[in-house]
């Protein structure tokens, strides 16, 4: 496999982030946000056996900030990004640690694709969930996980007496490079 080593990827070589959608009647008031994690650490540790191929994520709960909000009956100002903020730190990941290891790692053939099985700890509870992972030609790797929030405990915020809710399925995206 090309990449044997290990690989630490961070905020200064690329970008973890959280897309979020909308439900309920009042859907068409809310915003589907684009949610940068500014805080974090990925180590891809590749084994000259590829059964020896680990990746691991830590992130800082509390670094989450919207880049984005589309959609709404208005756009987003700089007031409402900060009290979405202060709501993910406070009411959803209350500032504890998010951590993902891989329990089980399959490197396909030409090494351009990990599917990664592991753990992923959010607001202290631990469970599996299985991505790929990416890597292309230029040695840019990108992966997509979605994360039911319920499975892990955490109630979907929502607003104006349930009328607007933040989907409970949302997507977690990483892409970073080169290794």
């Amino acid at each position: 496999m090309p990449l044997q080593g290990s690989h630490i990827l961070g905020p200064e070589n690329g970008t973890l982030s959280v897309r979020t959608g909308r439900t309920g009647a009042a859907a068409k008031a809310g915003h589907d946000l684009l949610i940068d994690v500014t805080s974090w650490k990925a180590t891809l540790d590749v084994g000259e056996d590829p059964a020896r191929t680990s990746v691991a994520l830590e992130a800082d709960a509390a670094s989450l900030r919207v880049r984005e909000g589309k959609g709404g009956m208005q756009g987003l100002d700089e007031d409402d990004k900060t009290s979405i903020r202060q709501t993910i730190d406070g009411e959803v990941l209350k500032g504890i640690g998010i951590e993902f290891r891989s329990t089980r790692v399959q490197v396909d053939a030409d090494g351009a694709r990990l599917h990664v099985q592991g753990e992923l700890t959010l607001v202290g509870n631990t469970h599996p969930i299985a991505f790929d992972l990416r890597i292309d030609g230029e040695r840019m790797l990108s992966a997509s996980a979605v994360v039911k929030q319920s499975d892990w405990g955490i109630k979907p915020y929502s607003t104006l007496f349930g009328a607007l809710k933040v989907a409970d399925e949302v997507e977690v995206t990483l892409d970073a490079g080169p290794l």
